[in-house]
Parts: C-alpha cells; sequence; structure tokens
C-alpha cells in the first residue's frame, strides 16, 4: 500500500498518525543509507578535487616536456624593412638577415567573353583547357548562359564563372558576358575556353572565347618573384605560385604584398620575449599546483551567529598521501641543483614559503651573456620535474590517476549499496503500510463486535 492510501486510514479506528509513525520509523532505517549518501558525495568531491589537480599536473608534464628540448629557446622572430613584406619564423628559424627585390606578385587570371545574349542556339560542349594541356569538357542543359555558368562551376576545371551585365543590344536586348577566374593564383593556374568539344580543340575547330572579338584576359594568371642578390653575378629569381614564399630560408615563411625595386631586408633574431615565456611558463604551471593543492588542504573555522558554536573544515585533499607526496617531489625537483648550479642562476626561485617566483631580469641576464649555459639549466631542470610530472599524471599508471581509478571503484560501489537499500527501505515502508493497515482493520472489526455484545447485553439486561 503507498503512502498515499495510508493517508486516508489515519486515526478512522484507532485515531493515531499512522502515516507520520511510519516515516518516523522509516527515518530511523534509512540511517545507514544517508550515510552511504553522505559518504558518496564526500568520495565524488575527493575524485572531482584529484581530477583537477592531475589535469594541473598534466600541464606541467607539457610545458616540461616543451622546455627540456635542446633547442627549446631558440625561438626566433622575423622584422621586415618594408610594410609590405612580413614574415613568420618557424620550427627551423635560425638567425641572420636576408635581402631581395619583390618583382611582382601573383595573381589569378581574370578573363570576359564578348557580350552576348545566349550561351548557344542549343545545348553544345565547352572545354576548358588547363596551363598544363589537361582538358576537361561539359555540355550545358541548354544553350542559356546560366546553365553555361552552371556548367563551368560544377566541372571542378578549377574556372569559376559568373554571368555580368553589359548593356543592352540595339534592339532593346540584355547583353551579358561571362566572367571566368582562375580559382589559384599563380601562372600554373592559366586557362583557355573554347566552344566545342576536346577533339575540335586538337583540330583547331573550336573556338577560344577569350580571344574572340571583344573578349579580354583582364589579368593575367602570374607568379610572384623576388630576387636575391640583384646586380651581382649570383643573382637569382625565386617565384611562388601565391604571395608567400616558404623556401627561401629554412624556417622562414615570407609573403610579400606589392613590387617593388626597393630592396627589402628581412632579418632573423632571437625573440628573448617568448625565450622567457617558456621558463616562465614552467614556473606558472608549478605554482598552479601548489596553490590549488594548498586550498584543498586548508581548515576553516566558521561561528555560528545564532549559536555562537565555532565548526572546522578541512579541505577535501587534506591527509592525503598521493597528492601531498607528488607536490612536495616536484617542488623539491623544481629548486634542486644541476649540474652543481642553482636553478635562481636563471631566475627561478624557490621562496621560504615554498612558493616558486620568476626573475625575468636575471633571465635576461643569464641567456644574454650565457645562452648555451641558460638552456642546459632549463632544459635539466625541465626533465627532471618532467619526469615527476609524468610518474604523477600518466593516463595509464600515473600515481594520481591510479588513485582516480581506486575512488572511483569506491564510488561505484556506493552507488550499488544505497540503489540496494532503496529497494529495502521501499519494501520496508510497504510492510509497514500493510501492517498499521491490518491493526486498523482489526481494531475496527474489534470495535464492530463490542458494540454488538453491548447491544446484545443491554437487550438481555432489559
Amino acid at each position: 500500500m503507498s503512502s498515499a492510501s495510508s493517508l486516508a486510514i489515519d486515526g478512522l479506528v484507532s485515531g493515531l498518525k499512522t502515516t507520520d509513525l511510519i516515516n518516523s520509523l522509516m527515518s530511523v532505517e534509512g540511517v545507514p543509507q544517508t550515510l552511504l549518501k553522505n559518504k558518496l558525495t564526500s568520495t565524488n568531491s575527493f575524485i572531482s578535487s584529484l581530477q583537477t589537480i592531475n589535469g594541473l599536473v598534466q600541464t606541467l608534464a607539457t610545458k616540461a616536456k616543451d622546455a627540456s628540448a635542446a633547442t627549446s629557446l631558440d625561438l626566433f622572430t622575423a622584422t621586415s624593412s618594408s610594410p609590405s613584406v612580413t614574415a613568420v619564423t618557424g620550427a627551423n628559424a635560425a638567425a641572420g638577415s636576408l635581402t631581395f627585390t619583390v618583382g611582382s606578385t601573383a595573381a589569378a587570371q581574370v578573363g570576359v567573353t564578348a557580350a552576348m545574349t545566349t550561351w548557344s542556339s542549343a545545348a553544345e560542349p565547352l572545354t576548358l583547357v588547363a596551363a598544363d594541356g589537361t582538358t576537361t569538357t561539359v555540355t550545358p542543359s541548354s544553350g542559356s548562359l546560366d546553365d553555361a555558368v552552371s556548367a563551368i562551376n560544377k566541372s571542378g576545371a578549377g574556372v569559376t564563372a559568373a554571368k555580368v551585365a553589359a548593356g543592352t543590344d540595339t534592339d532593346g536586348t540584355k547583353l551579358y558576358r561571362l566572367q571566368l577566374t582562375s580559382t589559384k593564383t599563380g601562372a600554373a593556374g592559366a586557362f583557355s575556353v573554347y566552344r566545342g568539344s576536346a577533339d575540335e580543340v586538337t583540330a583547331g575547330t573550336a573556338t577560344n572565347v577569350l580571344t574572340a572579338v571583344g573578349a579580354a584576359v583582364v589579368t593575367q594568371a602570374k607568379d610572384a618573384s623576388v630576387t636575391l642578390w640583384a646586380g651581382t653575378a649570383a643573382e637569382q629569381t625565386v617565384t611562388s605560385a601565391t604571395n608567400t614564399f616558404t623556401d627561401l630560408v629554412p624556417g622562414l615563411s615570407v609573403t610579400v604584398a606589392k613590387a617593388s625595386t626597393d630592396p627589402v631586408t628581412l632579418t632573423v633574431a632571437q625573440d628573448a620575449t617568448k625565450a622567457q615565456a617558456v621558463a616562465s611558463g614552467l614556473v606558472d604551471a608549478m605554482n598552479a599546483i601548489a596553490t590549488y593543492y594548498g586550498s584543498n588542504t586548508a581548515v576553516t573555522s566558521t561561528t555560528s551567529p545564532t549559536t555562537g558554536t565555532t565548526s572546522t573544515t578541512a579541505g577535501v585533499l587534506q591527509g592525503d598521501s598521493t597528492t601531498r607526496d607528488v607536490v612536495q617531489r616536484l617542488s623539491s625537483t623544481m629548486s634542486a641543483p644541476v649540474n652543481g648550479k642553482s636553478p635562481s642562476s636563471i631566475g627561478i626561485v624557490i621562496t621560504k614559503d615554498g612558493d616558486f617566483t620568476f626573475d625575468a631580469d636575471v633571465f635576461q641576464k643569464a641567456l644574454a651573456t650565457d645562452p648555451e649555459g641558460t638552456q642546459a639549466m632549463l632544459s635539466g631542470v625541465a626533465t627532471a620535474v618532467g619526469a615527476v610530472a609524468t610518474a604523477a599524471s600518466d593516463k595509464y599508471d600515473g600515481s594520481i590517476t591510479t588513485s582516480i581509478t581506486g575512488q572511483q571503484a569506491v564510488a561505484k560501489d556506493l552507488n550499488t549499496q544505497i540503489d540496494s537499500w532503496t529497494d529495502r527501505l521501499t519494501a520496508r515502508r510497504a510492510s509497514l503500510q500493510t501492517l498499521y493497515s491490518s491493526l486498523e482493520t482489526s481494531l475496527s472489526k474489534l470495535q464492530s463486535q463490542s458494540s454488538w455484545l453491548a447491544s446484545q447485553l443491554a437487550s438481555t439486561s432489559s
């Protein structure tokens, strides 16, 4: 019987509030489940904190891996003497300079046909011929210009078409031109368009619509070009199908915006700011771990404004040996000497409170006076720290990862127990409701019998 049904029998015979009695009994019997639920809440909170600090340690491991490379500080920036030339350094960049002139910028071919009202009197094939001789033949579904445009755009031949208004004919009929544009820049994007099939093109009987009367190639397909060592015996011109040159110098991508006879000089130099970010990033990642661990192990006290009693609450990671060991080992490793020298020599300084600071001035001075020694120190610190961080946060067998897996198993078991208690308590409530309902029924029968006996005795007596 449901609790809703038990409400209907409250006090009908006995006058007892059976629903309240059942709820009271269930509150007592449900205490073990409540304890399990509280344990599950604290376990999930613990898991969440472990996952957060594990993520922070993984971040440190990643930064340490990058910083440990023997060339982690070989970061360069390119500057240009001309605003129309820009350059971006890559992984293989090296210090140096390069001077050249920009002969031309890359262009895509653009051509327009003569003005016309229709493409043809009936559906007829058209053939596009690429610069390398590749031919693509399509047949519009009709002789209309719209169908010719559609056929070209769907051809996949690297050419797009658009119908452009071109005034009116002598009789007032609207005229249009087809504007044909290569989809890529550079000389390799040049093309021709013919009325007719590929065989007719080969036979020379097809008409080139871009060289017909009234037609024109508005923009020639053209490569970008730069000239190195102009005016010397070593003069050399380098071309690119786009305005970006990726092979002038290893590790340098150069983009030109306009042609110029004035020499342009690109200078590549080590970027001290980027190099500093590698070292300071290691410190920042370590401090993020220490800060999170500190806030989640702190003990806080609160005083009730009504009762005046004070209660203390420990952080969720308080007492956890796994995270405590990881943080301590990371801290000691970050501050440990490398080849007899302290990391403070490159600006990585541990404070008396156990936190780390980064002294940018010390790092920049060390980088300028002893770049190789600075690199060796940073690589050494990063390698050692990375090993500890990886051992803790490895996604398969890291110590924190293993702890998370174990706690997740605990949470799963708690959920199973809670579900079992739910079934048990549901059955118990139903049993109590049946019991009290039976008691009410029995009392009702007894009262009926009592009333009958009383009436019989009264009639006998009279």
